[in-house]
């Protein structure tokens, strides 16, 4: 057999394998041009005969197999659509409904927040369902609108409002431009497979965060529940706490409202919580109802609200939420120009850490319960590709929710499709409730926000065994705690992650250690440890104590 024909045999035997590894260990790296050259030069002095190199083949195949590879991996659900089975679709349909009737008072009531109108609230929780499902790794979480989020939203709308140069933008305007700006962050970030960014985050700058956060967010609507106006409720949170208690004299049939509301969530919630201690066989049923207390208590009062003042639209005696449109009216591309994108700079690392932290932490707790692995990197991309494309829709900047992502894994979801029939719901409620929207109660609403974050803030007994392991620890958080209740949210988190940053350098730089033993080579001769040569004698093997 020739030379030329016995290497050939011997490049096809080879090129299965190195086609595999090629495809299994991701895209190659092109060979410089002077390896590509040398190679080439080898091949023609060894055999007389110009051939290509050799890898060349199998590396373009293994190169356009991983890019294949990665652009299947950016939409998960071509893997699960193809076993989707019929028994399956009860499961979705009843946890899409179910998270559909939370959201849509949720998503309202989250808008004031974001100091936008309620029908952004209900484009944002449209959005955010009809597009994750498609990039999205995770069958339990639900994406929308979340009260930390729309938080830190409503603060970059006053404070780019505030600005000469940007005022004149609607609040709208500047919410979808974030959304969009925070999304192509987002996405990158996931593109480039770097998920494990969010591992950088310390748990106590976090918890210090979602504390201080909850604490800011029941302040500012704590006027609201008492139906308090003549001030800022978007002033510090100590400062909005005084002028609410200067201010109680002018409490009013609203007062009323609220209270009664957020009694009446607590209380659904603890008899339910009791009932399902004492039916475990139903607990799954106790729970679906307890998760549907929010949309009880706005239904509930929103009744009395049309009995009450349907008589009386122009002077409600007490306050409403006012004309919701109905449709879609704000679809259009989002404003972008230079005054405005470089006024939202600032804001972005908070924005882009709270849309990240809390998504990726709640996909990968619900992950581990349910006994599946999230990809942080590709959940990174559903996220900024769902704010990317529902800034088109007129949605602000949304995130997973906790609350409703329990209630979709209790409520049986088999998969990420429940989030289509949760945006037909949102659908629905958008083109034909808005008329009864018209008399929800703003003290009921304030209620469901403040009942929402009540479990944002970390438990005392957590803060207690964070002392026991390190007490910097909480030091750190008090620290994060008070800044955000003082100055912002925003400020609490660059303070409490660059807290956390030099207290993890100054343990790297004066890490403490000992030496066990010096390591030697030996062996064994017969029941004697010698030295590698055999000169030493270190004892009977099994006796000595230094080797």
């Amino acid at each position: 057999m020739s030379p030329l024909t016995d290497k050939t045999i011997h490049g096809l035997a080879a090129f299965p394998a190195m086609a595999s590894h090629g495809s299994s260990q991701g895209i190659h790296e092109e060979p410089s041009g002077n390896e590509a050259v040398s190679s080439s030069q080898n091949t023609a002095d060894n055999d007389g005969v110009s051939l290509p190199a050799s890898p060349w083949v199998p590396e373009q195949i293994g190169l356009r197999q991983s890019v294949s590879n990665y652009i299947r991996s950016l939409f998960p659900f071509l893997d699960w659509i193809k076993h989707y089975k019929s028994h399956w679709l009860a499961g979705d349909v009843i946890a899409g409904i179910t998270v559909g009737a939370v959201v849509i008072p949720q998503g309202m009531a989250y808008a004031s927040l974001a100091k936008l109108a309620p029908q952004f609230g209900l484009y944002s929780s449209f959005m955010g369902a009809a597009l994750y499902w498609i990039f999205g790794t995770s069958k339990d979480i639900s994406i929308g609108p979340v009260a930390v989020l729309s938080t830190v939203v409503g603060t970059v709308v006053e404070d780019v409002i505030s600005r000469p140069e940007t005022r004149h933008f609607p609040p709208h305007v500047i919410a979808s431009a974030l959304s969009i700006v925070a999304g192509c962050l987002v996405s990158t970030i996931g593109l480039l497979r770097c998920g494990w960014i969010v591992d950088l985050l310390s748990v106590t700058s976090l918890s210090a965060f979602m504390t201080g956060s909850a604490i800011t967010i029941f302040a500012s609507q704590l006027p609201s529940l008492l139906g308090l106006t003549g001030f800022s409720h978007r002033d510090a949170a100590y400062k909005v706490v005084m002028h609410t208690l200067q201010n109680l004299d002018d409490m009013s049939l609203d007062t009323a409202v609220g209270l009664t509301g957020l009694l009446l969530l607590y209380l659904i919630r603890r008899v339910l919580a009791t009932a399902a201690a004492r039916l475990p066989e139903h607990k799954q049923a106790v729970f679906l109802m307890s998760s549907m207390r929010t949309v009880f208590v706005i239904s509930f009062y929103t009744v009395i609200s049309f009995l009450v003042n349907r008589h009386r639209r122009q002077n409600p005696l007490f306050y409403v939420l006012g004309t919701v449109p109905s449709g879609f009216h704000s679809v259009a591309a989002p404003t972008l120009s230079a005054p405005l994108v470089s006024s939202l700079g600032p804001h972005l690392p908070a924005t882009v850490v709270v849309m990240l932290a809390e998504h990726i932490a709640i996909s990968k707790s619900f992950g581990l319960a349910n006994n599946y692995a999230i990809k942080p990197s590709q959940e990174m991309v559903a996220i900024g590709t769902s704010n990317i494309l529902g800034s088109l829709f007129g949605a602000y900047p949304s995130t997973g929710s906790f609350s409703r992502t329990a209630i979709q894994s209790k409520a049986g979801v088999r998969t990420p499709a429940a989030s289509i029939i949760t945006a037909v719901v949102v659908v629905l409620a958008t083109i034909y409730l808005t008329d009864v929207f018209y008399y929800i109660p703003r003290a009921t609403l304030a209620a469901v926000i403040i009942h929402a974050v009540g479990d944002l803030a970390t438990p005392l007994d957590e803060l207690y065994q964070l002392w026991l392991i390190s007490p910097i620890e909480v030091l750190n958080f008090i620290l994060g705690v008070v800044v955000s209740i003082v100055v912002g949210i925003e400020h609490g988190l660059y303070v409490t992650v660059a807290f956390s940053t030099v207290v993890a350098l100054y343990r790297k730089s004066n890490a403490r250690g000992r030496s066990l033993a010096q390591a030697r080579d030996c062996r064994v001769v017969g029941d004697r440890v010698m030295d590698e040569n055999g000169h030493r004698n270190y004892g009977h093997y099994g006796t000595f104590e230094e080797v």
